[in-house]
């Protein structure tokens, strides 16, 4: 039998599941062995508490009271105008930004912001550096856009940027710089100092070009800081060429309705061509008009976050106690994860090694800084109690 005569890249894609997925589909499967009360699952970053009563209060009243026809019905390709327009508000009212509506493209969730963001700005042989340790989607969303991933190593010391490193990955083919703070996996937040470092070194080299480099601020975890002193800078303020991405997934607890948006920044050089680069991306790729209820709720919760007070026990309550057990831990500053450093050089099989204690953990070669494990805290913090003996065992192997 011959082979399907079909885009194997996606087949492959299709075969071939991320490490985060692959771990969590092995966690299902052992639930069903041992009980899901006997699996130490902290692969996935699926959030763990409920939406806020707003949101769920405000679906109820649209399904019982609000125009069905309307309320399940198609929006404008780019949003509906009532939702960007309360969103930009929002945004202007936090952070200055001078956003309005017309920047504004609704999303279904981070993935579409960042998959129409890159291909609205991908030509030919176009580059997109990203700083390590990063989501490893980043590297499909790139590539299928026809473009190449360009990786700057991470900066182990204090996980905020390599500027030496960054500044070497440029070239004539970068396109894009994209970040995300508070970053998954380490959790850190970049600082207002790497913030204005960073543009600044992306004005330098557009004005050598001739032509920008632009940045995609890669945002779904904004809300999830837990330090009065923890600020995460909005990036239209400080950099022109600047795409925000943003989900609702983590802050309302909603990563299954799928909604989001982009902010194309209204300084951008070009700024309605880019937008209309979006719009034609939204359009090709199949994601225009995002889920239209949704867009309905998210305006009437606009200030509110879910009980985000639940991540910080488990963070604290995680991180405190590896580090009794002698892990190498870097403090997590916001969203949640804890990035740890592996027992052995290979991260992969210090996983493996974690299995026997039914310890399901994510190995963070994929993210682009081999050595380390990124540990999902989105849990019960029950879960995380029950699980310490294990990661007190699993240390004292590589003791012996």
């Amino acid at each position: 039998m011959t082979k399907p005569n079909i885009n194997t890249n996606m087949m492959h894609l299709g075969n071939v599941r991320s490490v985060i997925r692959e771990t969590f589909e092995y966690g299902n499967k052992r639930a069903k062995e041992i009980g899901r009360e006997n699996v130490f699952d902290f692969s996935l970053g699926n959030p763990s508490v409920p939406v806020p009563n707003e949101v769920h209060n405000t679906m109820l009243n649209l399904l019982q009271k609000g125009d069905p026809v309307k309320l399940h019905g198609y929006t404008s390709a780019q949003g509906a105008e009532l939702t960007r327009e309360k969103i930009a508000q929002n945004i202007n009212a936090r952070f200055n930004a001078g956003v309005d509506k017309n920047d504004i493209y609704m999303t279904c969730g981070a993935a579409a912001s960042l998959t129409i963001s890159i291909n609205a700005l991908a030509c030919n042989d176009d580059e997109f550096i990203a700083i390590a340790p990063f989501f490893p989607e980043y590297r499909v969303f790139i590539e299928a856009a026809g473009a190449k991933l360009v990786v700057v190593e991470a900066d182990t010391q204090k996980f905020q940027i390599d500027f030496e490193k960054l500044k070497s990955a440029i070239s004539t083919k970068t396109k894009a710089v994209i970040i995300n703070s508070p970053n998954n996996p380490t959790g850190v937040v970049f600082s207002e100092d790497t913030i204005k470092t960073l543009c600044s070194i992306l004005k330098e080299e557009s004005e050598k070009r001739g032509e920008p480099i632009y940045l995609i601020s890669d945002e779904p975890y904004r809300e999830l800081v837990y330090d009065d002193n923890t600020v995460v800078p909005y990036l239209t303020n400080y950099y022109d060429n600047t795409l925000v991405c943003y989900s609702y997934s983590k802050s309302l607890s909603l990563p299954g309705e799928r909604i989001g948006y982009i902010v194309v920044c209204n300084k951008m050089e070009h700024n309605k061509d880019i937008y209309a680069a979006v719009c034609g991306a939204g359009r090709a790729l199949g994601f225009v008009c995002a889920p239209s209820m949704m867009q309905q709720v998210v305006i009437e919760s606009l200030g509110n976050t879910s009980d985000l007070s639940v991540y910080k026990t488990n963070r604290d309550l995680l991180y405190k106690s590896l580090t009794e057990y002698g892990y190498e831990c870097v403090y997590p500053d916001g969203a949640f994860y804890l990035f740890v450093k592996s027992l052995e050089e290979d991260a992969g099989a210090f996983c493996e090694k974690a299995k026997e204690f039914d310890l399901l953990l994510v190995p963070s070669d994929s993210f682009g800084c081999k050595g380390y494990i990124r540990i999902a805290y989105c849990v019960t913090t029950e879960m995380i109690k029950r699980s310490l003996p294990a990661f007190k065992k699993l240390a004292e192997c590589y003791k012996k």
